[in-house]
């Protein structure tokens, strides 16, 4: 299969698109059609493992890479899961599940894909005929950074680093990235919001100057963020996953539909479940979830997406963004794959802070999706409720994804179709924000906030956190948004 740019001017093979991350005209390379899965095809994945359906999946999309190696790949990231499952689906009540994807070595969703990621570049490049180095940047808003740092550390022939705002992340999440181990290994606080990290690296890939000044110091750049289809694929794998789990356990019959509702911010994770319709699983609606800062809910409503607000540091982390940049790729099917539009509103975007949707774009958005958002007070009921009437606790994303779906149950009185509410952290990646849900009480230090909260609701914490008080913190430099690129240069230096 081919991979196409949104904004037209680029075309590579699957193997190139995950190795370059970034379209050369700075869209986002996304499948030139997509892979159908039938009804026979789901009926065969009901007895396979996580694995296997994940391979089975990617191999729909990345024809060039060998299943078994696929296959064996899959097993291997998944193998590092607590618990031996990778996605494991929870029954709440008769019609309400949860999505657990928080098992992995990072306790965050990001898992899924960052685990395999290493994998599929390596292989991409043997494939692509590439025998440069690869230099991975990485902006993060909390989870996506420590999970590359875990993924890629000590990976031969590359190098990672990842910048993060500052004061835009949980205590926890900064920690495990400032103690991230590895010899090939960065982490930069930058005095700014994830979006300017964002726009930072992107220039960077976009920029000739760049690419070729990394390119005669021996590296060829690329992501691990969600623009990077290699990241986004593996996600894909979980929405099949959780469908065939409530077919295996007759909680449903096969055909029936699904809704699903994410906690979103670059919107990615939706983008994938959005994906996972495409190619012919049942899904129903699905419930985009946004916190206070609610770009996408107010773009799904109106049409109108605007920039030109104020930004809010939430206890939701890493939604707290204003430029979702998956989006794109939904816009670019949404208006029929017409590259000259994508472009013209992306330079909008960039040059204005604005762009609108034509009226019948909004009416597919709303066909496909219902939008809600969050405040700071009703993330703390939401998860103070939930744990009261069934001991369930949940982190500040999640309870966003929870907020939206019942939000969209009582509008729509659709108590039938069972709704699957993505998890997408572990509460103990949050523990001051969860224990002050739960109790009231506000915990200054972190570790004493996962005692209190272990104690409070008797779940476990996951080793990976627990082990972090004693972990010596190895990064500290905070750099200024405009100087980033002088970071990068240093650490390609580094020998």
């Amino acid at each position: 299969m081919k991979f196409i740019s949104t904004r037209g001017n680029d075309t590579a093979t699957g193997a190139e698109a995950i190795v370059r991350g970034i379209a050369s005209d700075g869209g986002l390379f996304v499948p030139e059609y997509f892979p159908q899965v039938t009804a026979e095809e789901l009926a065969q994945m009901l007895p396979m493992s996580y694995a296997e359906r994940a391979a089975t999946i990617l191999h729909k999309y990345l024809g060039e890479y060998d299943f078994e190696g696929l296959k064996a790949a899959c097993e291997k990231a998944y193998a590092q899961f607590e618990g031996g499952d990778a996605a494991p689906l929870v029954k709440i009540d008769s019609s309400l599940y949860m999505l657990e994807l928080f098992h992995g070595p990072t306790c965050a969703f990001k898992d899924l894909a960052l685990t395999l990621l290493p994998y599929l570049l390596r292989k991409g490049c043997d494939i692509a005929g590439i025998e440069k180095d690869v230099l991975i940047l990485v902006a993060t808003s909390g989870d996506t950074g420590k999970a590359a740092l875990e993924g890629f550390k000590d990976a031969p022939g590359v190098k990672i680093m990842v910048f993060y705002p500052n004061d835009g992340v949980s205590k926890m999440q900064k920690l495990q990235m400032a103690t991230q181990e590895g010899n090939n290994v960065a982490v930069v606080a930058v005095k700014s919001n994830f979006d300017d990290c964002q726009s930072a690296v992107k220039a960077i890939f976009t920029s000739e100057a760049c690419k070729e000044e990394l390119f005669e110091k021996g590296y060829l750049l690329s992501s691990a963020n969600s623009i990077n289809f290699g990241r986004l694929a593996p996600q894909i794998a979980y929405y099949f996953s959780a469908y065939l789990d409530l077919v295996s356990s007759g909680q449903i019959e096969a055909g029936e539909k699904v809704n699903f509702a994410v906690p979103t911010g670059n919107f990615g994770n939706i983008l994938a479940a959005y994906y996972a319709k495409r190619m012919g699983l049942p899904v129903g609606k699905l419930v985009c979830a946004s916190n206070k800062n609610n770009i996408l809910t107010d773009f799904m409503r109106t049409g109108v997406y605007d920039r030109r607000r104020e930004f809010y540091k939430t206890m939701s982390p890493s939604m707290d963004i204003l430029i979702s940049s998956n989006l794109e790729r939904l816009l670019f099917e949404l208006s029929d794959r017409n590259p000259v539009r994508i472009k013209l509103r992306m330079d909008k975007l960039k040059e204005d802070g604005v762009y609108e949707i034509y009226d019948e774009e909004r009416a597919a958005l709303s066909e496909l999706f219902y939008a809600d958002f969050c405040g700071e007070d009703e993330t703390v009921e939401t998860i103070y409720e939930f744990f009261e009437e069934y001991q369930y606790p949940m982190d500040t994303h999640t309870a966003c994804a929870m907020y939206a779906a019942a939000n969209y149950t009582e509008k729509t009185k659709d108590k039938d179709t069972p709704m699957v509410v993505v998890s997408t952290a572990s509460p103990y990646k949050f523990p001051q924000d969860v224990m002050y849900a739960l109790t009231g009480n506000d915990i200054k230090d972190s570790f004493k906030a996962i005692k209190h909260l272990n104690l409070t609701t008797a779940m476990k914490p996951p080793k990976s956190l627990a082990k972090l008080r004693d972990k010596p913190v190895r990064f500290h430099t905070v750099a200024d948004k405009d100087k980033l690129y002088a970071e990068v240069v240093r650490f390609a230096d580094e020998k």
